[in-house]
């Protein structure tokens, strides 16, 4: 192994380890929500804004996570914003009372947004377009095995330890994460300010078609991911009567799939490309066809009673959102190149992490005032076809936009 391929190989372990840290630290509120409900006395709505509390900051932050992704060095940033949200995971779990879990929630998310817009950064800069359906694959797979994990041993630790224990524990395994990073880390140097100024600005990246489509395709399958995100052990435990122990082996089994499917699709775009198939090909069909086949589970999902097909239609699901997520990002990458891979991420994400403040007060004014979850999972499941729609018909290319040609060279 080349030393090149040895530090690839260490960038894309650290940035998977890391998700891994983040999705965990994201999701421990729906992990810990049955308890949390009891002891704060919490009405649907009321968990609903809490959960939304985080994608308030995150999606925000996404437009100066972006900017700044561009112009430092992104280890240094990925370092700050992972010890901040690591922090802020522990303070929630030593405050007493709504209104301070409310504010620790709002700095988790601020702290969290500066990860896919480095990542996206770093991406760009040691990898080659027929190397990034895989570390992307990873990147995603990392984030899936962190909800799988979360859920899992999560779910049945909080059961067992109560949520603030676990809670502060996380924020101290967490911090562990830092060492490695700052001793193996390369640098992702800052732009040079001849570089910075051919940046193209937020505006140019927003007159492009592609630049909406995929902003847009963001945002419905977040509504899908985030609904389950901050609802299903509360759905699992409320409407369909499972245990602590059986929601965490449904949500861990759900992620698990999602964590499986992305490596494979991951992997099988990388090496379609490189055996001659066209990239815009290759990624438009696989983000298309998993956005469907997500959207059609979840349909099913709110449905049935059957706990049977609930928990093979929520892997299905799993299956389809896997199936996505690692060509999403390796087309945005390529589509924004070099040049505005971390501004159009942070655009982006903001965009799509709307959904994060939608999604979850949505399906809590829908479940009190229906008194169940069939209306909410149907929208989010017509809006996760949407965004499989936007993939195929809104989404014209999927090659680095020629920002040299808009003049910007």
């Amino acid at each position: 192994m080349t030393t090149r391929q040895t530090t690839q190989a260490a960038i894309i372990w650290l940035l998977a380890s890391s998700v891994f840290i983040n999705y965990i630290d994201r999701t421990n509120l729906a992990i810990a929500g049955p308890l949390v409900s009891s002891e704060l006395h919490l009405t649907g709505s009321q968990f609903g804004l809490l959960s939304t509390a985080f994608f308030v900051t995150y999606a925000l932050f996404q437009l100066v996570s972006g900017a700044l992704a561009d112009r430092m060095d992104v280890k240094w940033l990925l370092a700050a914003g992972f010890a901040l949200w690591s922090i802020a995971t522990g303070v929630a779990g030593l405050v007493h009372g709504y209104a301070a879990l409310f504010v620790a929630r709002l700095i988790l998310g601020a702290g969290e947004s500066v990860a896919y817009p480095s990542y996206s950064r770093i991406l760009s800069h040691h990898f080659t377009e027929e190397q990034r359906g895989w570390p992307n694959a990873v990147i995603s797979a990392g984030f899936s095995f962190g909800l799988a994990s979360g859920l899992f041993f999560g779910g049945m630790l909080v059961g067992r330890i109560g949520w603030r224990p676990f809670f502060v524990g996380l924020c101290a395994i967490s911090l562990l994460w830092l060492i490695p990073w700052l001793l193996v880390m390369p640098p992702t140097p800052a732009r040079a300010s001849a570089d910075s100024a051919k940046c193209p600005t937020a505006l140019e990246i927003l007159a492009q078609r592609e630049f909406l489509g995929t902003a847009l395709g963001l945002f419905c399958a977040n509504y899908f991911s985030y609904t389950l995100l901050t609802w299903l052990p509360r759905y699992l435990v409320e409407a369909r009567h499972f245990t602590m122990d059986q929601m965490a082996v449904t949500g861990g089994v759900t992620y698990i799939v999602v964590a499986l499917s992305s490596m494979a699709f991951g992997r099988l775009a990388d090496a379609r490309i490189r055996a001659g198939l066209s990239t815009p090909r290759i990624r438009k069909t696989i983000s298309s066809c998993g956005l469907a086949i997500s959207a059609v589970s979840l349909l099913i999902v709110a449905w049935t009673t059957e706990p049977v097909l609930t928990v093979a239609f929520l892997i299905g699901g799993g299956l389809g959102f896997g199936i996505f997520s690692s060509n999403h990002w390796a087309a945005t990458q390529t589509l924004a190149g070099p040049l505005a891979s971390g501004r159009w991420t942070g655009m982006e994400n903001f965009t799509g992490n709307l959904a994060g403040m939608i999604a979850p007060v949505m399906v809590g004014v829908v479940v009190d005032r229906t008194g169940q979850y069939f209306a909410a999972f149907a929208l989010a499941a017509a809006i996760t076809l949407i965004g499989a729609a936007t993939w195929a018909f809104v989404i014209r290319d999927v090659r680095e936009v020629s920002w040299r040609e808009r003049g910007l060279g």
